[in-house]
């Protein structure tokens, strides 16, 4: 199969990438404006599979002209897509009365919408083929969480945008489920985490440890797999547990 991710040079969208590659499937990943952490992404795809073709693309999700173009660029590099998993996120933190219009529009229009471009873009191709696996990725923010309220706005949009796609096209062969993760050990926990946060993180979850970038890529391998054909319209949590955020 071919995948498509986004946000895909470095954390979760990274360790989706790698893990493809590894179970045999071509991938093509993007990135924002980092192409040092893309070229590196690159050049581990070519030791760890090197029969297996990997392309890196800039793209702010944001713009619907750019996804068009980018997706259309992919499809004629690679011929199709069957997995598309829209993992572009950003986080900024701010109380809800101090949040500026930019900074809503610019988590918001990251998270979700641009979530929404890139599924809109890749529909009529997974609809052509009558298969697809489209795999969104929320986080337990979606609960709601203090001094984010653009961010778990987004995320919990986008458990609501799963559970549409997976009405509107699971009669078409396409499922869509939602991965919720918790505190996974990512280059933006070790940037964003406080040691209040991650002393209670450790404290309340039942499994005392924060999660691994490869217990949440391959739960979406599962997802994108033969074996998961009839999950369709779920959220799934990878949080060890602990369901709320303080």
């Amino acid at each position: 199969m071919i995948f498509f991710v986004t946000g895909g040079s470095r954390g979760i969208g990274e360790a989706i990438v790698l893990d493809a590659l590894r179970e045999g499937h071509d991938v093509a990943f993007t990135y924002r404006e980092n192409r040092a952490a893309a070229e590196r992404v690159l050049a581990r795809a070519k030791d760890l599979a090197p029969g297996r073709r990997c392309l890196a693309y800039a793209l702010d999700v944001r713009d619907s002209s750019a996804v068009e173009s980018v997706a259309d660029r992919v499809l004629d590099d690679l011929g199709d897509v069957h997995v598309v998993v829209p993992n572009a996120g950003i986080a900024i933190n701010a109380l809800a009365v101090n949040m500026s219009d930019e900074d809503w529009r610019e988590v918001l229009d990251t998270n979700l919408t641009g979530a929404f471009y890139v599924v809109r873009q890749f529909l009529p191709t997974l609809i052509a083929n009558r298969f697809g696996r489209i795999v969104l990725v929320s986080s337990m923010g979606r609960g709601g969480v203090s001094g984010q309220a653009a961010y778990a706005a987004s995320k919990a949009g986008l458990v609501g945008l799963g559970r549409t796609l997976a009405k509107e096209y699971g009669k078409r062969g396409i499922t869509t489920n939602t991965i919720v993760p918790g505190f996974i050990e990512t280059d933006m926990t070790v940037e964003r985490m406080s040691e209040d946060n991650r002393k209670f993180w450790l404290e309340y979850c039942p499994l005392e440890r924060l999660g691994e970038l490869s217990e949440v890529s391959k739960v979406v391998l599962f997802l994108a797999s033969d074996g998961a054909g009839f999950i369709n319209g779920h959220a799934i949590d990878i949080t060890g547990g602990l369901e709320w955020a303080p």
